[in-house]
């Protein structure tokens, strides 16, 4: 890319034009827009099989799965979940009319802490809502005898997570139910899209009538649902998807590699390194700047690589919980993810990054 040309944090894949073209005009002649049609159910199935899950029911985006989920499983009260995620995590518990009760998260992952939970938990409390943060997978079992003991239900929030695996075992196969989305930005993407990943097949058909306005048939209303429906065309969009997913995920493997060999010897920048036994995506690549080692802070970095015509993101920045809608008592201190959100920044990463420009990137940070 040439060095006057921006460099944004991320670039949709889009699958070639002259294959979902032929799509577009089997639609067209069919007319069948949305309402279960054929790609559809063709993508159901398909992503079904590629994560190795039992059910999946697909949305018209993430925010309203989740929505949903915690409609299917009749949450109310307080929820415990993270500050530190992007707005929706929060913003679905707000729609249910549920208090999200903010717990801080650990240090290695930046995913909720198991420590902080049970000092958080209320006679109120239903449920909690992790978040398995840049597809790193959350403490999974220790969350789990938690919420055993409690008797409290999990959604997992795993916008970042497709096709993440631990020892070899779907990451959305763990909790009463997992949260996809296939928004643009996402590793794998429907231009706007999401899911729910359940476990049984009652399960499914009750999320199913609560995305179709509790339609049972055409005369017959089983629950007061609302209109979440994925249509035939994102359908058909995702299917191409699917055939160039695992490339993709390997060239941004090898964007992080070349990211990781240039930082290593920056004073003052860390990264994560990959977590032992877990098939990871890459579909993030965060960096903290520590200001007294690295001499400069992250939001000037941000500035300098802004000037540059390289837009990183802040991402988590800031924490949901200081948002003034969002303020409110908790039961932990915040104090790592306060340190956190101060420190992160993601830099570019899509499949069509070229390693020239990553190159340029991190010799902007180095020489800074």
């Amino acid at each position: 890319m040439k060095k006057d040309e921006q460099i944004l944090v991320t670039q949709p894949v889009l699958p070639p034009l002259n294959e979902f073209i032929p799509l577009l005009e089997d639609i067209w002649d069919s007319k069948w827009l949305t309402n279960n049609g054929k790609y559809h159910k063709q993508l159901e199935a398909a992503l079904a099989e590629y994560l190795k899950v039992p059910y999946i029911s697909l949305f018209s985006n993430g925010t309203l799965a989740l929505i949903t989920a915690i409609q299917a499983l009749k949450i109310t009260g307080e929820v415990i979940t993270t500050p530190y995620s992007f707005v929706a995590t929060t913003h679905a518990l707000w729609w249910n009319n549920i208090k999200p009760i903010f717990v801080d998260i650990e240090p290695d992952f930046l995913n909720i802490n198991p420590e902080k939970i049970e000092a958080a938990i209320t006679p109120r409390t239903t449920a909690i809502i992790p978040v398995h943060v840049y597809g790193n997978p959350c403490k999974v079992d220790e969350i789990k005898k938690i919420a055993d003991v409690y008797g409290l239900k999990i959604i997992y929030d795993a916008a970042h997570a497709f096709g993440v695996q631990r020892n070899n075992q779907s990451i959305l196969n763990y909790g009463d139910l997992s949260i996809l989305s296939f928004h643009a930005t996402k590793v794998y993407n429907t231009i706007e899209g999401g899911a729910i990943i359940s476990h049984d097949k009652t399960m499914k058909k009750r999320i199913d009538y609560l995305k179709n306005f509790g339609f049972e048939d055409e005369v017959n209303i089983v629950t007061p649902g609302f209109n979440a429906k994925m249509n035939e065309v994102q359908a058909a969009y995702g299917l191409l998807q699917l055939k160039t997913i695992d490339s993709n995920i390997k060239q941004r493997q090898k964007i992080v590699d070349e990211y990781k060999k240039l930082l290593a010897d920056i004073d003052g920048i860390s990264f994560f390194e990959e977590i032992p036994n877990v098939k990871h995506n890459y579909a993030y690549f965060p960096i903290f700047v520590n200001k007294d080692k690295y001499g400069t802070s992250r939001d000037d970095l941000y500035n300098i690589l802004k000037d540059e015509k390289i837009y990183a993101r802040r991402y988590f920045y800031p924490l949901i919980s200081q948002f003034p809608i969002y303020k409110t008592e908790r039961f932990n201190s915040l104090a790592v993810a306060e340190k956190v959100t101060e420190e992160v920044i993601c830099l570019p990463i899509y499949p069509e990054l070229s390693i020239e420009d990553v190159k340029r990137i991190c010799s902007i940070i180095k020489n800074k």
